[in-house]
């Protein structure tokens, strides 16, 4: 697909199939390339639509910082351009914080959200700080922090066992600038506390848990959906369900969509 043009900067964007629209948000240091297997499935009987955050893969960097308010305006940039009223986000990770943004700022153009291993909660003080020593160490050197990084969001066991996949994620995050990680860190750092999001009882919501995710504890994360119409599948494996659960996340997609 052409790329669109958004704040003078080339986004870069996929579009298969036809039906009800559902817009795929990759996580940080990830890029579309991480849904290739999930479009064939989902673009059956949807027009599945994939976008490169800011700065990552094939799309370029907007700033010093890439806020969640103005990457969901991005998107909602692109959705306009394909004449998409209403769609359905599917949100790993910080593609998650930004379809919580997305919802928060166009409801009326939200039909369902599903947080896949993310959360509506905010950084924690605790988390801020490792955000910035996290950017210390990519000023230094943003290749040692991808290698060190990435292996991290599987569980233990499948850091092993899945080495090849490991290996392909990484290959994809080392094409993320150095600039693009810390503008991310940033703008992941400074989000809100979106929790009242899940509150909304005017579409469908998910979400996922890994029993075994290192980023996010699946029983403390359980909480913010307490109170909500949130549907929750917890997975039994670590932070990249698409990888680690592969078949059971399509199932558990597949399911969410056609409640749409």
């Amino acid at each position: 697909m052409p790329d669109f043009s958004y704040q003078n900067i080339n986004i870069n964007y996929t579009s298969t199939g036809k039906g009800s629209a559902i817009v795929l948000l990759h996580g940080f240091l990830e890029n579309s390339f991480m849904w290739n297997d999930l479009i064939p499935v989902l673009s059956k009987r949807n027009k599945v639509i994939t976008v490169d955050l800011f700065g990552h893969g094939k799309t370029e960097n907007l700033g010093y910082i890439h806020t969640m308010e103005e990457q969901a305006t991005m998107v909602r940039s692109l959705l306009k351009i394909l004449n998409i009223r209403k769609s359905t986000l599917i949100g790993h990770s910080m593609g998650g914080y930004v379809a919580l943004a997305f919802a928060e700022l166009f409801p009326k153009n939200t039909k369902g959200i599903c947080l896949m291993n993310s959360t509506a909660y905010p950084d924690t003080a605790e988390k801020k700080i490792n955000r910035d020593r996290a950017i210390e160490v990519v000023k230094k050197n943003h290749k040692t922090f991808i290698l060190l990084s990435i292996p991290l969001l599987f569980s233990k066991e499948n850091q092993t066992t899945l080495k090849k996949e490991v290996e392909a994620v990484i290959s994809e995050a080392l094409k993320i600038s150095k600039q693009a990680i810390i503008a991310s860190l940033e703008g992941m750092k400074i989000r809100k506390n979106r929790t009242a999001v899940l509150k909304n009882t005017g579409y469908k919501k998910l979400l996922i848990l890994g029993k075994k995710d290192t980023v996010l504890n699946f029983e403390e994360h359980q909480e913010q959906i307490k109170n909500t119409d949130t549907a929750l599948k917890i997975l039994s494996q670590g932070h990249m369900s698409h990888i680690e659960n592969n078949k059971e996340l399509t199932f558990v997609l597949e399911n969410f969509i056609k409640l749409q």
